[in-house]
């Protein structure tokens, strides 16, 4: 209840979420399921913010089997990675590399 209160709070401030992740379409692979990356406290106190860019080693179940750091701060890229690793895609015939783009916003 507390969670649906604070969300619609947020909502109405206009306010977007801390990280936001936007998939590339480079392989047309769809995600099926994300978790968004923690945002270090101390980063974001700071108001040190900015885009992460990951690439995913995906095989055909769906499921990240390795995540690399393209670039970004590495606090930042290292919560990214994290995240990725739990999220499924749809499956496919073949694997995949799956490029991914978070942006941090402290505000």
């Amino acid at each position: 209840m507390l969670t649906l209160a604070l969300l619609l709070f947020c909502l109405g401030l206009g306010s977007f979420p801390p990280a936001q992740a936007q998939p590339e379409e480079s392989s047309g692979r769809r995600v099926v399921q994300t978790q968004q990356p923690d945002y270090p406290k101390v980063l974001k106190s700071k108001g040190i913010g900015g885009k992460v860019r990951l690439r995913a080693r995906v095989p055909a179940n769906g499921t990240a089997a390795t995540v690399g750091i393209i670039g970004g701060n590495p606090v930042l890229a290292e919560s990214a990675a994290k995240a990725v690793m739990t999220w499924k895609y749809a499956p496919a015939a073949s694997s995949s590399d799956e490029t991914v783009t978070f942006t941090f916003n402290p505000h």
